[in-house]
């Protein structure tokens, strides 16, 4: 089950959700204008929360396919993310049918006290969708706990997509293991399209557009990268380049030359 627009081969999404728990974050200042940018500049779908899509949907066709996070936790003035002791459903699927939202967002934070508490409501949200044919996107996270010592190990983040599936995903995004032949196993053990996160900004470009590359020859299905295209000086040069990456199979340095003549 799939949104009609994400029927590709391969999907470039951009998210939006990092306001919910940070509060003021630098490049997300003005919703409308990053909206109108990365609509034109040929995105593929977008994830963000109740907020955005309540004041701006108007602002997306509705062609585009959007995914509302329906979940969250503390702010990052209470508590560490990737460390939470709270999380729960702050929204519905029935208020992402009124919003037009095509799909919906949940966390699985594998290790965390909060574990069974995500898997419950993955699984919730898994049958409301069913029912009401939109699209569930679980982003499946290990978190550095006790029995984790490296969230980025290949088994581990191979379990944690796993059992985002087993619990009723439609698709999963994760974090990149770091290396083609790591990330082969995560998508190997996961029956359903496996897209990656971006994560923090990255230092270049280039590394951008690597980590793009490199997941998507391991077998990926798309990315869903929120800072290192709205904290960027110019994001339609760098969604034209993730572009050439996710679906025209370029190499990152032909990617960064169409980038660059923008």
């Amino acid at each position: 089950m799939t949104p009609p627009s994400l029927n590709k081969e391969r999907s470039l999404i951009v998210a939006m959700d990092h306001g919910r728990t940070h509060g003021v974050i630098q490049g997300l200042e003005n919703p409308r204008t990053i909206l109108e940018t990365i609509v034109s500049s040929g995105i593929d779908g977008i994830l963000t929360t109740f907020g955005v899509l309540k004041h701006f949907r108007s602002v997306i066709p509705h062609t585009l396919p959007v995914f509302l996070r329906l979940d969250g936790g503390p702010s990052i003035y209470s508590q560490d993310w990737l460390a939470y002791t709270e999380w729960d459903l702050l929204h519905s699927v029935e208020d992402a049918l009124k919003l037009g939202a095509q799909g919906v967002a949940l966390m699985l934070f594998m290790g965390l006290s909060v574990e069974l508490q995500t898997f419950r409501l993955v699984a919730r949200v898994a049958r409301e969708c069913m029912s009401a044919g939109i699209t569930l996107m679980v982003e499946a996270l290990p978190c550095p706990s006790a029995r984790i010592a490296d969230p980025k190990d290949p088994l581990v983040a191979a379990s944690a997509v796993r059992l985002a599936f087993e619990h009723g995903a439609d698709l999963v995004k994760t974090y990149y293991t770091g290396s083609v032949q790591s990330f082969q196993p995560v998508v190997a053990n996961c029956p359903i399209p496996v897209f990656i996160a971006g994560g923090p900004r990255m230092n270049t470009l280039h590394e951008v557009l690597s980590t793009a590359d490199e997941a998507i020859k391991a077998g990926a299905k798309g990315i869903v990268f929120g800072r290192n295209i709205w904290q960027s000086d110019n994001m339609r040069a760098v969604i034209k380049a993730l572009r050439c990456i996710v679906h025209d199979g370029m190499s990152p340095s032909e990617a960064l030359s169409r980038a660059n003549s923008i």
